[in-house]
């Protein structure tokens, strides 16, 4: 055959023939050289010697089906099929050429009834005549296989499969295909019967899916891995696509487990991603009354409402959960938000209102605070400010709220005496030193500021927000030699903040920047700052590609920064398409960001608390620089 071979390459293909022809006379019992020879010559001279092949091998099965290949007309293929089933009539790939060269069902019929006779342990055969067959017919074809061949667990399934196609339940049939081949020996592993529901839902059959996910789910399982083992079962079929699969594993995980929320919520996490608005509500509603005290279950469903359009009814589910969680602070500030963005602001103010007295928590006297705030209702929230001080004096956010509604004011003097009250009742605030410096700053303060930073920085060591406030005072205050001592410090004391490492390479020289970055990613490799001053660097010196995957590295190391989302924007917009900004800004809103250093002085500005994340991402990139 290599001698054949070498001679085709070389052009030579009558020698390449002779070669071959005296290898099958030398060989006259070996398959795979007469296949050689078949291929080396025309179909005439192929038909001679193949028929020569099956006259020294006549059992091989592989030979014959060439020779019925070689045939290029279906009667000359169906005689030559004959001829070799009568020689090999045990062998199944015969009986499917066969059964493949008929157009008539009824003679496909009646070639395969006689192939489970010569070969009735061949699950194959018995599937492919079933599939032929009526109704009834097909039943008893498989009734018979199942008696047959014991241990196939293909035939049960097919079993299940026609009694969907008719439109009945086949539950019946896996519980009985389970407990059969449990007794003959047959029996899946739980792994392998999961992996054929999956198969079954990708065929179609998806209540055949469902039944054997059914019968098999707590097969060799102790309770206690039972609910992680479902969980991680239904992810496995999310994966693979097979979200029916999932579904039936989690419908069935609660019922076994009725008041889980985990598994409620994974079940509603597909319906939200896979399903539809009906489907979503109907197990959020569901959910809801088997865990009624589950807070995000019926913060889910009010949003989902909303999101329709439906507030009225998003208005009553949340009433609904009050009754079931009545202290609970989050549905309080839900229905609050709820009644905020549709402009109904009495009806927020009463809910508050009660709220306060029924909540009573930090968050709820800080929300009722600033929306008096929002609506220029300052003595309402001056009110509020002291007496939620009275409650809560060691709750910063009060201390920093009053200060800075006596700034709107213009009442300096008392905004500082807040600020200094606020940093003696909780001296660990960092927020409030640094409001409190630049009180002082804004008002030509200069040496008080830093005298405040200092104490600052003694009451809150390690500190690196207080290490950068310090830094850019002095550099506000063109005491450039003075800036970089702090940063010295502020690098010892601090030498794996991202934020310090970030500010210190924008103090350097552009042509130092680049060792201050490698600098800093040794230190703080994964820090969003410092990955988002790479970044930028990048930008500068026109390495757009580059710049784009750290602006993602900076993103994916912590989606919680705002300002990383926002530079990120402004490259967007001079370098990406409109598609890609849209996208980008998509993938902002649904990270909800909350903190960096430019974010929050957006966020949080009393005239931005009706923008949505897209309008505060945009007003953030205007103003980073």
């Amino acid at each position: 055959m290599s001698a054949a071979r070498i001679e085709v390459v070389a052009g030579k293909l009558q020698q390449a023939r002779n070669i071959i022809a005296k290898g099958c006379e030398k060989c006259p019992t070996n398959e795979d050289i007469w296949i050689e020879a078949v291929g080396l010559n025309n179909v005439q001279t192929g038909k001679l010697i193949i028929a020569e092949a099956v006259r020294h091998i006549p059992s091989s099965v592989r030979l014959w089906l060439q020779a019925i290949k070689l045939e290029t007309d279906i009667e000359s293929k169906k005689r030559v099929t004959r001829k070799a089933i009568d020689i090999i009539p045990h062998s199944v790939k015969l009986w499917k050429e066969a059964v493949n060269l008929e157009d008539d069902p009824e003679n496909a019929k009646i070639l395969l009834a006689r192939a489970t006779e010569l070969i009735p342990l061949s699950t194959e055969l018995w599937l492919a005549l079933a599939r032929l067959e009526t109704y009834e017919n097909a039943k008893k074809i498989l009734n018979k296989a199942q008696n047959t061949i014991k241990t196939s667990y293909e035939i049960w399934v097919a079993a299940a499969r026609l009694e969907e196609q008719q439109g009945n339940d086949p539950d019946r049939v896996i519980v009985n295909a389970c407990r059969r081949l449990q007794q003959n020996g047959g029996m899946l592993t739980r792994e392998q019967w999961l992996a054929e529901a999956e198969k079954s839902e990708k065929d179609g059959g998806t209540k055949t899916a469902k039944a054997i996910i059914k019968a098999v789910l707590d097969q060799d399982l102790e309770e206690e891995n039972k609910e992680s083992a479902w969980i991680n079962d239904a992810e496995n079929a999310i994966s693979h696509e097979c979200f029916e699969c999932a579904r039936e594993i989690y419908a069935y995980g609660l019922k076994i487990f009725p008041k889980n929320e985990v598994l409620w919520k994974k079940a509603i996490s597909i319906e939200k991603l896979h399903g539809n608005s009906e489907s979503l509500q109907i197990i959020l509603e569901k959910a809801v009354e088997a865990c009624p005290q589950a807070e995000v279950i019926w913060l889910m469903y009010a949003k989902e409402k909303k999101n329709l359009g439906d507030i009225q009814g998003a208005r009553d589910i949340l009433e609904r959960s009050f009754s079931h969680n009545p202290n609970s602070e989050e549905i309080w500030l839900a229905a609050v938000k709820l009644e905020y963005n549709n402009n109904e602001n009495d009806r927020a103010r009463a809910l508050l209102k009660v709220a306060r007295q029924e909540a009573n928590t930090e968050r709820i006297w800080t929300k009722s605070i600033t929306f008096e705030r929002q609506f220029n209702n300052t003595d309402i929230a001056l009110q509020l400010v002291n007496d939620a001080l009275l409650l809560f004096p060691k709750y910063d956010k009060f201390w920093m709220m009053k200060g800075q509604i006596y700034e709107d004011l213009g009442k300096i003097e008392q905004a500082r005496e807040t600020y200094q009250m606020g940093t003696k009742s909780v001296p660990k605030s960092f927020p409030l030193w640094i409001l409190l410096s630049k009180l002082e700053e804004n008002t030509n303060r200069i040496v008080i500021a830093r005298g405040v930073l200092d104490r600052a920085r003694l009451a809150c060591p390690q500190t690196p927000e207080l290490w950068v406030e310090s830094v850019k005072l002095e550099l506000r205050a063109n005491n450039i030699n003075q800036a970089k001592s702090n940063m010295a410090k502020a690098l010892q004391e601090c030498s794996t903040s991202g934020l310090v490492w970030s500010e210190a390479v924008w103090m350097e020289p552009r042509s130092q920047r680049k060792t201050r970055s490698a600098d800093a990613l040794r230190k703080c490799e994964d820090d969003p700052y410092i990955l988002t001053t790479v970044a930028r660097m990048m930008w500068n010196e026109r390495k757009i590609s580059k710049a784009k995957i750290w602006f993602q590295r900076a993103i994916k190391s912590n989606p919680d920064i705002g300002d990383t989302w926002a530079w990120y924007y402004k490259f967007s917009l001079q370098h990406e398409s409109v598609e890609a900004q849209q996208s980008l800004i998509l993938e902002c809103v649904a990270a909800e960001p909350l903190h960096g250093v430019v974010w929050p002085t957006v966020s949080k500005n009393i005239q931005n608390f009706r923008l949505s994340i897209e309008e505060i991402l945009k007003k953030v990139a205007e103003k980073i620089s």
